[in-house]
């Protein structure tokens, strides 16, 4: 899980992608891992935070530097390709939720 840009002044935006997997890998894992690691090189792309149940619940964050960062990387066509494989093959469903960021702020006990 890449770090969100701690400290990172608003605004920016976080694409908030909640899903519900298939059984079985079936190659999900490696694609994920492909996904992000190409994520990161695109223009605007601050970081991710990712996490999945045993169940198959996950809900997967995404920031950006600008809605033209998110439009650019929706339409990427490594991603573009991996959407649709999610659609045949790795989710029962899932849902999307785009949201600006005004500020952020955190605690880590010491």
């Amino acid at each position: 899980m890449a770090a969100t840009g701690q400290g990172k002044e608003g605004p920016y935006y976080a694409v908030i992608f909640s899903s519900q997997r298939t059984e079985g890998d079936n190659g999900y894992g490696r694609m994920a891992d492909e996904m992000e690691e190409t994520a990161a090189r695109q223009p605007g792309f601050i970081g991710i935070e990712s996490v999945r149940d045993a169940a198959g619940a996950g809900i997967t964050i995404s920031y950006w530097e600008s809605m033209e960062a998110i439009s650019q990387w929706k339409s990427h066509a490594a991603h573009r390709a991996a959407q649709e494989q999610g659609k045949r093959q790795w989710y029962e469903n899932y849902e999307v939720k785009i949201c600006r960021v005004e500020r952020e702020y955190s605690y880590k006990k010491q």
